[in-house]
């Protein structure tokens, strides 16, 4: 649908998005797509996306889809028809006006000839640039005639709780914007002139900042960096939990060219003074009196999880992360190991496989030992709430855990670690032969992703293959939490 006013240049929402962000992000997006670095999640990000929308689609079956084929022209001419009708939501409705594109996720109709448009989103909350997305789609809309009576941000509502296979109501909840929203929705005309004077003109060369990465992660912060003075080898940016930022903020970017004596924070002050000698901070005596309580038989346990937006099992909740794998080593105090893994890649609910398998691999006594335990104590409390004929079991071993991460916070700090104290960036510094480079599974991200390859279908070859690199990343893991408590309990 179009309002008939000159064919001007293109431009789509997303595109809009990007000038908002960063007049360089459009330009480069239009002129140079070649130099964005590649972007490994955007494939799942797109396929979680489509699944929100889809679920959307389910609480109104009297909607209509339109199809982006044959062409837009056609889906143009589609939306037309349908609101002509004025009788069933419109879901991926498309309007035109001057060269802007918009598909509006849902336009519903209100009575009286008016509509609802509807952004659907898969995060939980409403966002700053959510909000200039649905000003976009307003303005299109009202500019192609339609009139708007209401615009929400459609996102997910994490109290739900899935209780029958493919009912999502109560999924989504609606917050009302368009109020809020009619000053952005009166400058879309401005902005739009403003992102077409940059596309004419040449590459606008905005300097690199907190933009690049706010709202989103932009893929063309490799291209825009090169050329610029290398950045200091220890920048500020290592003090954690957002340290760097008041030196930022004062024009100071190099660790080594702070006042140490401002520097009150007693972590902030470890890393800046190993970060300047060299030496490694180790207090063995902390240590080993942090893990004197810690009874045998220890078992170290790590977990792998899946989330989804749209929750695929009964009793599940958006972005649940629900535990499909996980690997313990059992220590005896006479020194001897034995390991034992659970993995789950049926694609059925592994939550009950999972707890009895806990429950039969970790021994009824003794400390259970994870890095950052708040999270697996929060996995088995989950489990033993949905299972309760298990909960009594499952209970103690929460009661049972204990976290190697503080232990190692406040004893260990070597300058590569670079501010983290995660167990990937600690361990180089301790055991640089268990590195995960050499593992087909390196991190947690990509442990998911082989989940869902795997439950997607994958063939008998590549299978084997993910589940052989799922064992040995899970089982690299809690290995490596054994040989970091060892190193740290040293003298």
């Amino acid at each position: 649908m179009t309002s008939g006013a000159p064919r001007q240049p293109g431009l789509s929402k997303s595109q809009i998005a990007a000038f908002e962000q960063c007049a360089r992000r459009l330009w480069l997006a239009v002129h140079q797509p070649e130099v964005a670095s590649a972007d490994d999640g955007a494939q799942a990000r797109f396929a979680a996306g489509h699944e929100v929308g889809a679920a959307a689609r389910t609480l109104a079956p009297d909607g209509v889809l339109i199809e982006a084929d044959p062409d837009l022209g056609a889906a143009l001419e589609a939306t037309r028809a349908w609101l002509a009708a004025g009788a069933h939501p419109v879901f991926e409705a498309t309007f035109e006006h001057e060269g802007v594109l918009v598909r509006i996720d849902a336009l519903e109709p209100l009575g009286g000839a008016t509509w609802r448009v509807a952004e659907v989103k898969s995060s939980t909350s409403v966002k700053p640039h959510h909000r200039a997305d649905l000003a976009t789609q307003v303005w299109v809309a009202r500019q192609a005639g339609v009139p708007v009576g209401s615009a929400a941000i459609r996102h997910i509502d994490n109290r739900f709780v899935l209780m029958e296979p493919g009912s999502f109501e109560g999924l989504f909840a609606d917050e009302e914007c368009l109020e809020d929203i009619e000053a952005l929705v009166a400058e879309r005309q401005a902005l739009i002139e403003a992102a077409r004077t940059v596309l004419i003109g040449p590459d606008p060369a905005t300097a690199p900042g907190d933009h690049c990465a706010s709202p989103h992660p932009c893929a063309f912060s490799d291209h825009c960096n090169r050329g610029l003075p290398e950045p200091p080898a220890w920048p500020v940016t290592v003090l954690p939990n957002g340290g760097g930022r008041p030196w930022l903020d004062a024009g100071v970017d190099d660790l080594l060219a702070v006042d140490a004596a401002a520097l009150t924070n007693p972590v902030h002050r470890r890393v800046y003074e190993a970060t300047l000698s060299g030496a490694t901070f180790h207090d063995g005596a902390a240590a080993r009196a942090a893990m004197a309580d810690w009874t045998f038989p220890r078992a170290w346990l790590d977990f792998e999880t899946i989330a989804f937006a749209v929750p695929r099992w009964i009793g599940t909740r958006p972005y649940q992360q629900v535990p499909f794998q996980f690997s313990v080593h059992v220590e005896q105090q006479d020194g001897r190991f034995a390991h034992r893994a659970f993995l789950s890649l049926d694609g059925e609910d592994p939550r009950r496989p999972c707890a009895q398998a806990l429950i039969d691999a970790l021994p009824e006594a003794g400390s259970i030992i994870a890095y950052n335990a708040s999270f697996e104590r929060s996995r088995i409390r989950e489990l033993a709430e949905a299972f309760p004929d298990l909960a009594p079991a499952l209970s103690a071993m929460a009661d049972r855990l204990v976290d190697l991460l503080p232990v190692t916070r406040a004893t260990w700090y070597h300058r590569d670690q670079r501010g983290s104290w995660s167990i990937k960036a600690v361990l180089p510094t301790i055991a640089p032969e268990l590195d995960y480079g050499d593992l087909e599974v390196k991190d947690g991200a990509q442990a998911q992703a082989a989940w869902l390859e795997i439950t997607a279908g994958a063939d008998r070859a590549r299978r084997v293959e993910l589940e052989r690199g799922l064992l040995a990343y899970c089982q690299r893991d809690t290995w490596a939490m054994v040989v970091l408590a060892r190193h740290l309990c040293e003298a």
